[in-house]
C-alpha cells in the first residue's frame, strides 16, 4: 500500500459558490517533479502552510487549521484560500491515510516569480513515531528569538503571527539545542518572556492553572494548545494566557510542548533544571489528544 500521498490544488476565489471542488484536485506522485524551478516557496520560502494530525483516517482540529492558514495567508498578503476547497481536499486526501498516525500538510506558496496565481497542494505521510517523547518528555533550553515582546504589534512586515515556509531560523534553534545538550528549544523575547517552542507551544502548570504566552506576543496561536485548554476547562481547571517570564519557566510545576503531531511532549529540564513529570497527566492528555477531535 503507498504509505504517502499528494494532491495538487488548483486555487480558486474564496467567493466561488460551488459546493463540489473534485474538478480542482489533483492526484500527483508525490516522489515525482511537480513543482516549476521558479517556485517561490523554494526559492524563499514565500508561503504558509499547516500541519494536520490524522489518527487512523480522522483528520484533527480540521476547521482551527484552515482558519489559521486563512489567517497567515492574510498576514502574508496572499490570495486568500477557499476554505471548503481546502477542506475538501483535506477530506479527500485523508481517506488515503490507512490506520495508525499520519501528518498532512496544506502549503499556499506565491507561486512562480512573475506568474499568474499562487500554487496549492497537500501531502499526507506517516507521522514520525513520538512515542518516547511523549513518555518520556524533553529537555530545552531557552533561545533569544532577537526580538522584543512588541515587536510583532511594532512591526507587522516580520510575519510573526504567520505560519510562514521560512523555518531555517526553527531548524537552527533546534540544532543549536542539539549542541547545547537538549532536545529542543523554548524562544524568549529579548525583554525576557516565554514565546514558543520552533515547532510547538508553551503549556505551563503552576498548581491548578494551566498558562499560554498571550498570541500577542507575536507567536501562532497553537490549535493544539486551544484544543487542550479547552479540554482542561471542563476538567475544572483554570487556564490562561498571560505574559510568563522566563524565570517563571524554570519554575513551573509542570510543562507540556504542544503540537499537532507530537502532541503533548512534557518539559522534564530546563536550561538544566529539572522539572517534575506528571506522567499520569500526560497519559490523559495523550489519550484526549489521540481522540477524534473536529
Amino acid at each position: 500500500m503507498t504509505r504517502r500521498h499528494a494532491l495538487l490544488i488548483d486555487p480558486v476565489a474564496s467567493d466561488d459558490d460551488r459546493s463540489d471542488f473534485t474538478d480542482t484536485l489533483s492526484a500527483v506522485d508525490p516522489a515525482g517533479p511537480v513543482l516549476s524551478l521558479g517556485e517561490l516557496s523554494a526559492q524563499r520560502g514565500d508561503g504558509v502552510f499547516e500541519s494536520i494530525g490524522v489518527v487512523d483516517g480522522h483528520p484533527q482540529e480540521v476547521t482551527a487549521h484552515l482558519e489559521r492558514l486563512e489567517q497567515s495567508a492574510r498576514l502574508c498578503d496572499l490570495p486568500a484560500p477557499h476554505l471548503d476547497q481546502w477542506r475538501a481536499a483535506v477530506a479527500e486526501i485523508a481517506s488515503r491515510c490507512p490506520a495508525g498516525e499520519y501528518v498532512i500538510k496544506l502549503i499556499l506558496s506565491r507561486g512562480i516569480d512573475h506568474g499568474a496565481g499562487p500554487t496549492a497542494w497537500v501531502t499526507a505521510t506517516p507521522a514520525p513515531d513520538f512515542s518516547r517523547v511523549r513518555r518520556d518528555g524533553v529537555r530545552v533550553v531557552t533561545l533569544d528569538r532577537g526580538v522584543d515582546s512588541g515587536a510583532s504589534a511594532r512591526a507587522p512586515w516580520l510575519l510573526l503571527g504567520a505560519k510562514t515556509l521560512s523555518y531555517a531560523v526553527n531548524m537552527a534553534a533546534i540544532r543549536e539545542a542539539g549542541r547545547r545538550g537538549a532536545d529542543d528549544a523554548v524562544f524568549v523575547s529579548s525583554d525576557g518572556f516565554v514565546l514558543e517552542a520552533p515547532t510547538a507551544s508553551v503549556i505551563l502548570r503552576f498548581g491548578d492553572r494551566f498558562v499560554t504566552p498571550e498570541p500577542a506576543a507575536g507567536i501562532l496561536h497553537g490549535t493544539t494548545q486551544m484544543s487542550l485548554f479547552a479540554h482542561l476547562a471542563s476538567r475544572g481547571f483554570e487556564v490562561g494566557y498571560e505574559r510568563i517570564p522566563v524565570d517563571r519557566l524554570r519554575r513551573a510545576d509542570g510543562g507540556w510542548l504542544v503540537s499537532s503531531v507530537r502532541l503533548a511532549a512534557p518539559i522534564v529540564a530546563v536550561d538544566g533544571h529539572g522539572i517534575a513529570l506528571d506522567a499520569a497527566l500526560t497519559a490523559s492528555l495523550t489519550d484526549y489528544l489521540l481522540s477524534p477531535r473536529e
